[in-house]
């Protein structure tokens, strides 16, 4: 299936590993022009080198930060002209709301719910200028089940999915898409280590981590292959009329009987 991506340039944030750079290779697979984003440079090498095993050419990319003030607009500087923004970058620590200090809370929310509004304020303007764009947001399933070891992420999601809805309802009206993705937990180093720590806490032993997993659908974790394919066709010219709307990628999970 041709997804008519080719020679698009896309902007992907926080693409240098998991879901991220997976999205950021499945655009180059379909001959798009991914531009990475991320905040540390050995990551981003690691990034190229993945492209190059899987017989790429280099991707272009920027180093910034997204959690400092200032950094969308010089993301913008750099790259001014894109026909997909994937809005990515996130880091938001597991724990109640006393595990979470104030410090902390606050620098999670700089990256992910503030990185998201302000790279998106800084591209829909130009998009709707010109008539046509995508933004696709990746959020996750804990906005939509909120979950109070994961109040942080669950509270900064819920506010993303009301962002992406109420931004992509209004933006169709200049001809560009905003749509959101909720991929429940995916299995990536990141999430290990939220679910070591989940381990600790409810079994006593961070290496039993892998047994949180036997009750998820399918017996396992999602893979970031299935939120990548995901994403590129939805931001391709053959899923057009999505625009509003924030996908829940649970395998049914939010419509499932607790087990007694």
């Amino acid at each position: 299936m041709d997804l008519q991506l080719k020679d698009k340039r896309v902007l992907i944030t926080g693409s240098s590993r998991g879901i991220g750079l997976t999205i950021a290779l499945a655009y180059a697979h379909e001959g798009a022009q991914p531009i990475l984003v991320a905040r540390e440079p050995a990551n981003l090498a690691l990034a190229e080198q993945a492209f190059a095993q899987a017989g790429l050419a280099k991707p272009a990319s920027v180093l910034m930060d997204l959690s400092v003030s200032g950094s969308a607009e010089k993301i913008f500087e750099q790259v001014p002209d894109v026909d997909i923004l994937v809005n990515n970058a996130g880091a938001i620590p597991g724990g109640s709301v006393v595990d979470v200090d104030e410090q902390r809370w606050r620098q999670a929310w700089e990256l992910k719910v503030f990185g998201y509004i302000n790279m998106t304020r800084m591209y829909l303007p130009m998009m709707e200028a010109r008539g046509h764009g995508v933004i696709c947001n990746i959020i996750g399933m804990a906005g939509a089940a909120p979950r109070a070891d994961y109040i942080c992420g669950a509270t900064g999601n819920a506010a993303l999915m009301a962002f992406t809805q109420g931004v992509g309802g209004e933006s169709v009206k200049k001809g560009v898409r905003v749509f959101g993705i909720n991929p429940s937990p995916t299995r990536s180093d990141r999430m290990q280590g939220m679910l070591q720590q989940q381990a600790e806490k409810k079994l006593g032993d961070a290496k039993r981590w892998t047994e949180l997993t036997s009750g998820f659908p399918f017996g396992r974790l999602a893979e970031p292959n299935e939120m990548a394919k995901l994403a590129v066709f939805c931001t391709s010219p053959l899923c057009s009329y999505l625009s509003g709307s924030v996908i829940n990628v649970d395998g049914g999970q939010l419509y499932t009987t607790p087990s007694k």
